[in-house]
């Protein structure tokens, strides 16, 4: 009996709600489905893999505050965490932190069943074992002084807060785990998350501060190859660099950028499976910092050679006059045999790149402010 056709979902995070896109395998046609949480704050929104049913929501409301939404049947009913993600009450004389918001959803192992990761903002990092309804703090890293001087204070970092992202568990030893924050580097695991070691060798940071300090680093975004797990690639605040295991030193690859682009950008996707391709959207990264397209003129850059050479990719984007950029979260690829890419921008439009981004074509438009963008497959 042959499997049923793959269809697509695309998760849509924004400013002010949250939106789901079905589509066929021929990704020709979708239909929309939201919005959900109208007028929330939706940083992230995650299915889980195991299941192919059950969402999980990060969410900013008015009168609720931070919490995390919950569903088990594909976005049409929702239930709030029981225990949402929450810092335990300062000791040894630390100052009391509050989570402003949850930022970053990651599924855990696939041996796992009901295993979650979250980082917030400010710095923070939980597990939940139970599918989502609760979630613990993780005290190796919340509650550890060398970490929290790391995380500098809650006007260091990005524009709209510090936050910890970029959660990664190796698909190969659910005890393997990373993490990026913004600021205070990347950082890696081998014990499921009891102790830390940071992992920021040949790291670039701003001119005029030391690399050596790994609270002036600033992880954009990192990913792991599905192809190659040993392999890493980061879009950071200084680049984009790849490192690949056993070795410890991230390599710059973001050199052979065109120069008037730069390799300064917020998202990193890498092909499901080709773990020499990657794409980037590079942002204007100039003194005053805009964080918009380069001259206006959006573009994905491709890499097929692990980073050597890189391709502008632009077909069917605005050739002029488009003063928007793609967050951290809003860039992804399916993992069909040809994956086709897909991101959300700051003025709300929602893209499809065929053929890896060869061929651009919108698919909504006038949505919030994007957040971040996800793809699943469904059966």
């Amino acid at each position: 009996m042959n499997p049923s056709p793959t269809r697509l979902v695309l998760l849509v995070a924004t400013r002010k709600g949250a939106w789901l896109f079905h589509g066929d395998a021929q990704r020709s046609a979708w239909t929309v489905d939201g919005p959900h949480f109208l007028g929330h704050t939706i940083s992230h929104l995650q299915l889980d893999p195991r299941d192919g049913r059950t969402l999980l929501a990060a969410a900013k409301t008015g009168h609720l505050g931070p919490t995390v939404f919950r569903s088990t049947d594909l976005g049409k009913t929702w239930k709030e965490a029981r225990q949402p993600p929450a810092f335990d009450k300062p000791s040894n004389g630390r100052p009391a932190r509050a989570v402003d918001h949850t930022f970053w959803l990651t599924p855990g192992h696939a041996s796992e069943r009901d295993s979650w990761y979250a980082g917030t903002s400010p710095q923070g990092l939980f597990r939940s074992q139970d599918g989502g309804v609760s979630w613990t703090p993780l005290p190796a890293v919340n509650d550890d002084a060398q970490f929290r001087e790391w995380m500098g204070t809650e006007q260091d970092g990005t524009p709209d807060g510090p936050k910890l992202h970029s959660i990664i568990v190796d698909p190969r030893d659910p005890a393997h785990l990373l993490f990026g924050m913004s600021g205070g580097g990347v950082h890696e695991s081998r014990d499921a998350g009891r102790s830390w070691a940071p992992l920021i060798e040949g790291m670039q940071v701003v001119e005029g501060f030391d690399a050596a300090t790994v609270t002036f680093h600033d992880p954009h975004c990192v990913r792991l190859c599905p192809s190659n797990p040993d392999r890493l690639y980061q879009q950071n605040h200084c680049g984009i660099y790849r490192l690949d295991r056993p070795g410890t030193a991230w390599q710059r690859i973001g050199c052979s950028m065109p120069a008037d682009v730069g390799d300064v950008g917020f998202p990193m996707v890498v092909h499901p499976h080709d773990a020499d391709t990657a794409w980037v959207f590079p942002m204007d990264g100039t003194d005053v910092w805009p964080r918009t397209s380069p001259a206006g003129r959006p573009a994905a850059y491709v890499t097929r050679d692990g980073g050597h050479t890189w391709q502008r990719l632009d077909q069917g984007l605005p050739q002029q006059q488009a003063w928007w950029t793609v967050k951290r979260q809003a860039m992804t690829a399916d993992a069909l045999p040809a994956p086709a890419l897909y991101l959300g921008t700051t003025s709300g439009e929602l893209w499809i790149g065929h053929d890896g981004g060869a061929r651009w074509a919108h698919i909504a438009r006038h949505l919030p402010e994007i957040y971040a963008v996800e793809v699943a497959e469904l059966q």
